[in-house]
C-alpha cells in the first residue's frame, strides 16, 4: 500500500491533463498512488487517462 493517495478530479481539462500528471509523476517522493477520476469528461481525458494508467502502475482511473 502507498504511503500517499493523490486524487486528480478530471472534467473538461484535456489541455492541461498532461501538464499536471507529468508534473505529478515528476516529484522525487515516489511511494503514492494518482488516482485520476474523470466525470464523464466528453473530450479526451478519459483515453489521456488510461494511456497514463497503462504506463505507470501507481496510476488508477475511475
Amino acid at each position: 500500500m502507498a504511503a500517499i493517495s493523490v486524487i486528480v478530479p478530471i472534467y473538461k481539462v484535456e489541455a492541461f491533463l498532461h501538464r499536471c500528471v507529468d508534473s505529478i509523476l515528476a516529484q522525487t517522493f515516489a511511494d503514492f498512488d494518482l488516482v485520476l477520476v474523470d466525470d464523464g469528461s466528453p473530450d479526451s481525458c478519459g483515453d489521456i487517462c488510461e494511456e497514463y494508467a497503462r504506463k505507470d502502475g501507481r496510476i488508477h482511473v475511475i
